[in-house]
């Protein structure tokens, strides 16, 4: 037997609160809820640009300010 519920403020809350008499023991394991789309890391939305990028300047990760803003390089 499967009963679902969440956990507010530490008490674990069913459902259907009349699935389970009271005093019953029970075992809880946290259920494992999949990524929402469009939650992805930056490296899950853009890695599959790395190492794309044709022609830069070999400092170019250095120094990525100085090309962009004119900055100083480092």
């Amino acid at each position: 037997m499967t009963v679902r519920g969440f956990v507010r403020k530490g008490l674990v809350v069913l459902e259907d609160p009349h699935a389970l008499p009271d005093g019953t023991q029970v075992n809880v394991s946290p259920v494992k809820t999949p990524k929402a789309k469009g939650k992805k890391s930056a490296l899950g939305r853009l890695g599959r640009f790395a190492g794309k990028a044709k022609g830069l300047p070999r400092d170019a990760a250095r120094n990525l300010d100085h090309y962009l803003y004119g900055d100083a390089r480092q």
